[in-house]
């Protein structure tokens, strides 16, 4: 698969950073849409978008970085390659999450609210994202054979993508993506959910992504690896066991209490 969409003026621009510009797009916009139908200042939900990408972005390069910091010594200045590859998107989470508070408190703002909020737009922006590690070949599984393949009825491009030096991989990029474009269908459906609370489709996110995660980075040959274990199968299990804890904390307040719907930001002096 050739990572590169286009050459202009001797430019490489690769479809790795097309695809997250496109995902960022997309995110950004479903974010602020939310955010305005809940009285939240155009101003304030642009720039907090703006911030959580600019240090998420840093934050996800460095958490892969650290993680293959061998890779790094002998030649530092390829850290600033970041259109190569080598995002990991749980230290996105945490660089956005720890921008997303602080800012959040700078405005007396609530913040599970705004974390409510930035949940679909987050998983979006992951099933998009992994098409990136596709053109880049990475973030596959292991090997495998073209029958096997075909008989999972993939795509003939997605088959022919993962034909990489002369071998069939198993495109672990797409199970996530799919898993992750699922999980948008059912966190917008939840969202309507009258009932819903401030907080609980955080906690369901938490939940849903982490669960696919475990079980698709089981089957991948180039995870970050921790003390002999998966770094992103241990974060998994954690933010699954966050999220569900939150959930059901969050369920036990009154039937009426803490409603998703009725948490306004109108009042934030931006």
């Amino acid at each position: 698969m050739n990572p590169v969409f286009f050459t202009i003026m001797g430019i490489e621009v690769r479809w790795y950073s097309f695809i997250l510009l496109v995902a960022v797009i997309l995110g950004i916009w479903l974010f602020t849409k939310e955010g305005k139908k809940y009285d939240y200042p155009k101003d304030f939900l642009f720039n907090l978008a703006f911030w959580m990408l600019i240090f998420g972005f840093i934050g996800a390069r460095l958490y892969y970085v650290l993680f293959n910091y061998k890779m790094y010594l002998n030649d530092p200045i390829s850290i600033l390659k970041v259109w190569e590859g080598g995002l990991a998107i749980h230290g996105g989470i945490l660089f956005g999450a720890l921008t997303l508070i602080i800012y959040a408190r700078k405005y007396n703002a609530r913040i599970l609210k705004i974390t409510d909020m930035a949940a679909v737009p987050l998983l979006l922006g992951q099933a998009i994202g992994r098409w990136g590690n596709f053109f880049n070949s990475e973030a596959h599984g292991g090997a495998t054979t073209l029958l096997a393949l075909q008989n999972k009825h993939f795509p003939e491009f997605i088959i022919q993508g993962m034909y990489i030096n002369g071998v069939y991989y198993e495109p672990t990029f797409f199970y996530e993506s799919l898993w992750c474009l699922l999980g948008v269908i059912v966190l917008l459906i939840i969202r309507h959910y009258k009932y819903l609370k401030v907080g609980q489709l955080t906690g369901i996110y938490f939940m849903w992504y982490s669960f696919g995660r475990f079980f698709i980075e089981s089957m991948r040959t180039d995870s970050l690896m921790f003390i002999g274990f998966k770094a992103a199968q241990i974060v998994s299990v954690l933010l699954f066991i966050l999220g569900l804890v939150m959930v059901m904390k969050i369920g036990k307040k009154s039937r009426f209490e803490d409603l998703y719907s009725n948490e306004k930001g109108s009042d934030i002096k931006f």
